[in-house]
């Protein structure tokens, strides 16, 4: 450590802070708002970020029952197969 020997790990590179853009978003009207008052908000910016890309698609209910469900339907299935091949029925004809 501090020795200088970085092993591959150097500084780490950030996004510009420019290319998050309040124009557009919820946090335009938060901004409107400020100005009338004359007060000014300076990490406004740092929130954009949660309304661009990927992050702008709202969340619905239907997202949130089926997130994983693909995957959790394949180990179901895996787990029966699994069970049946391991520990089959017994048909003995009996009850109990």
């Amino acid at each position: 450590m501090g020795h200088g020997h970085e092993h591959g790990h150097g500084k780490m590179k950030l996004p510009d802070y420019k290319q998050w853009k309040i124009e557009g978003t919820p946090l335009q009207d938060v901004q409107e708002r400020l100005v009338r008052r004359s007060l000014r908000d300076p990490w406004l910016r740092n929130v954009a970020w949660r309304y661009m890309g990927g992050f702008a698609k709202p969340v619905t209910v239907m997202d949130v029952l089926t997130k994983g469900f693909k995957w959790g339907f394949v180990a179901f299935v895996v787990a029966l197969g699994i069970e049946y091949t391991l520990f089959p029925l017994k048909k003995n004809g009996g009850h109990h």
